[in-house]
């Protein structure tokens, strides 16, 4: 079995690729220069350009490292859980490897939004790139109109984070030697409070500085 660490390089190599495909398939540096154009001269837009092709590096760095972090985050959460409701006791590592399994269904996200917006919506900007979040409660409500703090608790509400909630329990049941609901139960106790404080955050912070 390959080690968590491997599979953080992995899944990053392939965020990476997701994220390159989706800029030269849906043309996100034509639709950021006509985004920015008005504000600045041709003179800072060429400036703008140069210095992030220069700087480019830094997001493959950058993924990463916000991936075994984000991951570490949620293990660490679910060991606390397990900790809780199990009797029998789990390693981290064996934790930390199912959250990092459970983070491919995110995956999907960004290739169902290549393919949405190169197939069928084709007349979009950035502001429907940026926001769009497939089979969510924000492509419901919409996010023209809506106050710009419940964007991504919209976009988290999500058929994908469900999904996400459910391979975590499936696993986690499997490695305790349990069921299913047990490891949902440990996933509601656990991993959902988490996540709700930081959706909470995100939504304080955006309030605050939109």
């Amino acid at each position: 079995m390959k080690s968590p660490l491997v599979k953080c390089i992995l899944f990053s190599i392939l965020l990476i690729l997701i994220s390159e495909i989706t800029k030269i398939a849906l043309d996100i540096d034509k639709l950021l220069y006509n985004t920015i154009a008005e504000k600045l001269t041709t003179q800072q837009l060429n400036h703008f350009f140069e210095l992030q092709n220069k700087w480019k590096w830094i997001s493959y760095v950058f993924f990463p490292i916000y991936i075994v972090i984000k991951t570490s985050i949620i293990a660490t959460v679910l060991y606390v859980g397990t900790y809780f409701f199990i009797q029998k006791e789990v390693g981290y590592n064996s934790l930390w490897n199912i959250v990092i399994k459970a983070e491919f269904i995110f995956l999907l996200v960004a290739t169902t939004k290549i393919i949405w917006f190169y197939f069928f919506q084709t007349n979009y900007d950035l502001e429907d790139i940026q926001y769009f979040y497939p089979l969510s409660a924000l492509n419901i409500v919409g996010y023209r109109g809506l106050e710009t703090w419940f964007i991504y608790p919209f976009q988290t509400l999500n058929l994908f984070e469900l999904a996400y909630w459910l391979i975590l329990a499936y696993f986690i049941g499997k490695e305790t030697d349990t069921n299913m609901d047990k490891g949902l139960k440990i996933v509601a106790y656990s991993y959902v409070p988490a996540l709700l404080l930081w959706v909470t955050t995100v939504m304080f912070f955006t309030l605050n500085y939109s």
